[in-house]
């Protein structure tokens, strides 16, 4: 009966909105269960038998075009309808035609949205723009994928998936309440930073809309978000605004980028891993991790820059002891950013003394791994003084400044850069004998156009679309040295580049502000790369310092910057240092064991079962060798008082242990909805095995 009742609702709904956009049948597109009706003035309304009530309330301007201050107003003419076998596979493609009237003549739209069998409940959508004024027209930009999603529930009304880079290193998971916006550009944002994963997702408590765009390359697009006070809407969209305006010419046509609209029911994880489907059919293929990106790792960063080799050899064996598997070098090794040369303060008699250090990780019996900050050189550097061509420039001729380093954004295409960056792979895995790699720095994620003559004047873009094939040259020039080598990419706060993502075999929660943000970017990048080893940075970031829980929880992989057997003797007064105290060791002793005898790190994330945002406390699921998984978090300070078990098979029986604190242990029968009594203080880690 409910399931009658459901398709009465949804179909009661679908046939309302159809009516109000003032669509036939053949101005429909459906795909599993999303379904876009398209009126006669181009405009498009959104419907989903998924969600409760309609996802839009009034048609929108889906696309359209800036020309020379106007936005025009279209008017459908006709539609075509063609099969398709491209590199998304079979599928159907409905055409619409506009037209609008500009100047003395027309512009035409061609406005294609695409279904496939592979991909149920999406549409490919790309539009077509042709200049028939007779006269050349100035375009300044155009616009895809706008939706106006009506409210759900308040505070919030939303949560949502962003995936802009700022120096503000803000959520990327997040609800939107009364007042809203962000722009979510995918360039530069600030000096240092910018790139990111070029899409939105944005979902009620019953269902959500994702869009983005499948280009192979990264584009400078935003996806701007906004929410205004008062009103019962939110406005998704994708715009490129075009540095200088193009010149169309008559006859000549201008085509938008490849986009996507995607329903989804409950939070973003199965829309983002949607998302990383269709990019693999463009190219974009997420790496499965080697077995040694898997193993916990201690860095040296607790010294800071002014280590010693002493310092560093001395940790070794409590390293060794507590059971890590990697031992890392962090900044302080290099004269500067752009000479990579050795230090002599920290290594004086130069190439011998890092040899010496390797070997000693290497005789406890650890792995070793570099930092580095490629794409960076500081002003007057050993580089640049030999190739002052290789710099990114501005349309004024100056440098762009990479402010964390005081550093000089190196050109991605440049030749001498790229075969200094070879250079410089072979000496740190050749010469020193590092097996792997923490590449390292906001920078990374994005560069801006670059207007150096001595490059590509006629292409400033070329840099921005081509950054991702140097880390391809890092990574294939590593694995080609040693094919076990681990490449760790760190773009300190950054939304990762998706770009960069086939390129690495260890992602990292990347200097998080807090235990939200490690388990959220866990979240996220297990979604687009599930096979690929996820990071929780050193324990010392996370709250308080110790939220081993938070780690182990989602799967990640643990870390540390602990010192020992002393502090850093350079700390300021007053400044907290990371000494391993006996009350430290045991968490982390506690901490390792867990996370060796439970291996969550090759958990699979068992998504649907909650909503991130909308439901508390907060739960994440790993399923492991035939168990499940449960981590319960009360982000909000609020403890909870009971938590219910989903997933479970009505009528079977499970074993529950309290896996961390051992605090809880029972056998249960599941029902259609398990609850149990157990109280969650911050957090609650349980394994639920069922008993034959």
């Amino acid at each position: 009966m409910k399931s009658m009742n459901r398709f009465v609702f949804c179909l009661t709904v679908c046939s309302a909105l159809l009516l109000a956009a003032g669509c036939s049948s053949d101005r429909v597109v459906r795909s599993g269960d999303l379904a876009v009706s398209v009126d006669g003035d181009m405009r498009l309304i959104v419907s989903t038998p998924l969600a409760k009530q309609p996802l839009m309330t009034e048609a929108s301007t889906f696309s359209s075009l800036s020309v020379e201050g106007q936005v025009p107003a279209f008017t459908l003419v006709g539609t075509e309808t063609q099969s398709v076998n491209d590199a998304f596979g079979k599928g159907t493609a409905r055409v619409f035609l506009g037209e609008a009237a500009f100047g003395d003549g027309k512009i035409r739209e061609e406005l294609t949205l695409i279904t496939y069998e592979r991909f149920p409940s999406t549409i490919i959508a790309r539009a077509s723009f042709t200049n028939a004024t007779g006269k050349p027209i100035s375009v300044e930009g155009w616009t895809m994928d706008r939706l106006e999603v009506a409210t759900g529930e308040p505070e919030p009304y939303f949560w949502t998936f962003q995936g802009q880079s700022t120096e503000a290193r803000a959520d990327w998971i997040l609800p939107i309440r009364e007042e809203f916006f962000q722009k979510n550009y995918m360039g530069m944002n600030d000096s240092d930073y910018g790139g990111g994963v070029p899409v939105t997702c944005l979902w009620r408590r019953d269902a959500g809309l994702e869009i983005g765009h499948l280009e192979p390359v990264p584009q400078l697009v935003s996806l701007p978000v906004e929410k205004k006070a008062g009103e019962n809407k939110a406005t998704i969209s994708m715009t490129k605004e075009f540095n200088t305006p193009v010149a169309l010419e008559d006859g000549v046509s201008l085509e938008t980028y490849t986009t996507f609209i995607h329903a989804f029911k409950g939070d973003c994880f199965s829309a983002l891993r949607r998302y990383a489907g269709l990019l693999e059919c463009v190219g974009i293929v997420m790496p499965e991790s080697e077995p040694d990106a898997f193993e916990p790792a201690w860095c040296a960063w607790g010294y800071e820059r002014l280590f010693t080799i002493d310092e560093i050899v001395g940790t070794l064996p409590k390293v060794k002891e507590l059971g890590f598997k990697w031992a890392t070098l962090d900044d302080g090794y290099q004269i500067a950013e752009g000479d990579w040369d050795l230090n002599r303060d920290r290594f004086p008699r130069g190439d011998a003394d890092m040899k010496y250090m390797v070997d000693k990780i290497h005789e406890y019996g650890l792995k070793a791994d570099l930092w580095w900050a490629p794409l960076a050189a500081d002003p007057g550097s050993k580089f640049l003084v030999e190739h002052p061509d290789a710099l990114i420039l501005d349309q004024e001729g100056n440098p762009r400044d990479i402010t964390w380093w005081d550093s000089w954004f190196l050109s991605p295409v440049d030749r001498n850069v790229l075969d200094w960056t070879r250079g410089l792979v072979e000496k740190f895995m050749r010469v020193y004998g590092y097996e792997g790699f923490k590449l390292d720095g906001q920078h990374m994620n994005a560069v801006p156009p670059d207007y150096n003559p001595a490059h590509h004047p006629d292409d400033p873009e070329k840099a921005v679309r081509e950054l991702p094939t140097f880390f391809k040259l890092i990574y294939d020039t590593a694995r080609s040295i040693n094919p076990h080598a681990v490449v760790q990419y760190c773009p300190c706060g950054d939304c990762f580049s998706v770009y960069h993502l086939p390129y690495v075999n260890k992602t990292v929660s990347s200097d998080p502000t807090s235990s939200w943000q490690i388990r959220t970017k866990g979240y996220v990048l297990r979604a687009l790369a599930p096979k690929t080893a996820y990071y929780g940075d050193h324990i010392e970031l996370s709250d308080g310092g110790n939220d081993y829980p938070t780690q182990l929880g989602i799967g990640a992989v643990l870390g540390t910057k602990f010192t020992w057997p002393k502090e850093n003797p350079r700390l300021k007064k007053g400044e907290e240092g990371y000494l391993l105290t006996p009350e430290r060791e045991a968490l982390l002793k506690n901490a390792l064991d867990i996370f060796y005898t439970k291996d969550l790190v090759h958990g699979e994330y068992v998504p649907g079962l909650y909503d991130i945002g909308f439901d508390y406390p907060e739960t994440h699921v790993l399923t492991r060798n035939g168990n499940l998984y449960y981590a319960f978090y009360a982000r909000t300070g609020k403890p909870g008082t009971q938590v219910e078990l989903r997933g479970l098979q009505p009528g079977k029986k499970y074993r529950v242990e309290d896996y961390y604190r051992h605090l809880y242990q029972d056998e249960i029968t599941a029902t259609d909805e398990t609850v149990l009594s157990v109280p969650v203080t911050d957090f609650l880690l349980l394994e639920v095995s069922e008993i034959e």
